[in-house]
Parts: structure tokens; sequence; C-alpha cells
């Protein structure tokens, strides 16, 4: 199985649509995780258009009718790997803590917020993931997002994928 992990669009605010990179892998992907901060609905319509399972959250910058459509954390079992997935997790200081606090039953957590992609985990706790923005690398030095594949229960190779310069 295949995801694609992304979050913090910012569709129209940073860019004026979605990388036709992105649009390419999920066309790929047989899930497509949304970490919040879609800004737009237009963004949302699209995702579920085109993609074969979409999971959403909404983020600090989503408004009502983003709010009413998306839950603001969300949990799915995929290939027999318990996800879940939420816009904010705190200061990086003190992180895999909080969250396999916060988390106790899962495996991978998706998150965002940061745009600064994350890949770390602690015993006991989730690994958490962030796949930065495909729209906005603020201080970081390309825009990103994420694959993830899982199989028998396992997730495997995570890649980060870097888009290229505007």
């Amino acid at each position: 199985m295949r995801l694609l992990l992304v979050s913090d669009t910012h569709v129209p605010l940073r860019a004026k649509r979605l990388p036709s990179e992105l649009l390419d892998e999920v066309e790929r992907a047989d899930v497509v995780v949304h970490a919040g901060d879609w800004v737009d609905v237009p963004t949302l319509d699209l995702l579920e258009a085109r993609a074969r399972r979409l999971i959403g959250v909404f983020g600090n910058n989503d408004g009502p009718e983003l709010r009413e459509r998306l839950p603001e954390v969300a949990r799915a079992e995929l290939g027999g790997v318990r996800f879940g997935v939420v816009h904010e997790t705190g200061p990086a200081r003190g992180r895999e803590a909080r969250c396999a606090q916060r988390f106790p039953d899962l495996d991978v957590l998706v998150f965002g917020h940061s745009h600064i992609p994350w890949d770390t985990g602690t015993p006991g706790g989730p690994r958490l993931l962030n796949p930065g923005s495909p729209t906005d690398r603020r201080r970081q030095p390309y825009r990103t997002y994420m694959t993830l594949t899982v199989a028998d229960g396992v997730p495997g190779e995570v890649t980060l994928h870097r888009l290229p310069r505007r």
C-alpha cells in the first residue's frame, strides 16, 4: 500500500494551486493523508475527487466550512498499521514524549503545522511524520511532501520528496 502524506497546502494563500508533481502522486497513492491547513474548500474537493481514499484533518488556518467537514484528529488502520492524523503537536522539544502519552495506541502519527519535515519515534510511542509543505517552504530549503509504503502490518520506507524551486 502506498500513502501520500501532505500538510499545510495553504491554497490560495501560499500558492495558486497544488504542484503538478503532488497531483501526480495523488494518482499513484492508495491513500492520501492531509494533516491540515488546507485554507480553501476547493483543495479538499479536488483531493476528495482524485484520491482513492482521503484521510484529513483541519488545521489552525482552516475556517468553519473545512471544520464542518473534517475532524481535528483522524484515525485509521491501513494495511494493519494504526495511523493517526493531527495538525499540531506543540513545540519540537518534548514532542515524542507528548505524542506517546497522547496517542499510545498508534503506530504512526502524521502531523503538520511547522512546515518542517520530521521523522522520529521513541520506544513505546508512535513514529512521528511531518511531510512539510508542498507550497510554502518557510525557512526550509525546499517545499516537500512524503510517501510511505505499508506492507504486512509494518510501515515501510518513508521518502521525503523535494519539489523544485519556483
